[in-house]
């Protein structure tokens, strides 16, 4: 078995006994999507929710919600994935600071989550557990063999999701 790295702005696949991790999950979100039945999965780090707030010029597919899920699924079947066997599972989307501010901007956390549940219902995608909001960052690793998402958070130990 080993351990396939996503960084930040990242996103990686990986197929049967493989794993898929990535680390300081705060505001980001970590995204896996996963075929149970050919025992493939995806995972991306996602850092912000719209590729329309940057440049147009080389954009990181990985970076951005509504780029990188679509990514992660086209790839995902090209090496044999079954569309109808592929579920979602997020983690991540903390609101790290506190901001005496009722700007939409600077909830990044929450706006990750949001578009990341849209992009995956706008692709049918269903999305069968999550472990999201809150302050707290987290590591995620998906099991290819199982489908289980590990989430390791400092004070609250590993859950499965």
């Amino acid at each position: 078995m080993n351990i396939v790295k996503v960084v930040m702005a990242d996103l990686n696949f990986a197929k049967a006994p493989d794993r898929l991790k990535t680390t300081g999950l705060g505001s980001c979100v970590g995204i896996v999507l996963f075929d149970g039945k050919n025992k493939l999965g995806a995972m991306a780090h996602i850092m912000l929710p719209s590729s329309n707030t940057g440049s147009i010029a080389q954009v990181n597919k990985a970076k951005y919600a509504d780029t990188a899920i679509p990514v992660l699924l086209e790839e995902l079947l090209k090496l044999g994935a079954t569309r109808n066997s592929i579920i979602a599972k997020i983690a991540g989307g903390a609101q790290m600071f506190q901001f005496n501010s009722t700007n939409d901007m600077m909830r990044i956390g929450p706006r990750n989550v949001e578009a990341t549940k849209l992009i995956l219902k706008e692709l049918g995608i269903p999305l069968i557990s999550q472990d999201t909001g809150g302050n707290i960052g987290r590591t995620v690793e998906l099991d290819t063999v199982t489908g289980i998402l590990y989430v390791k958070t400092v004070n609250q130990g590993v859950s499965e999701i």
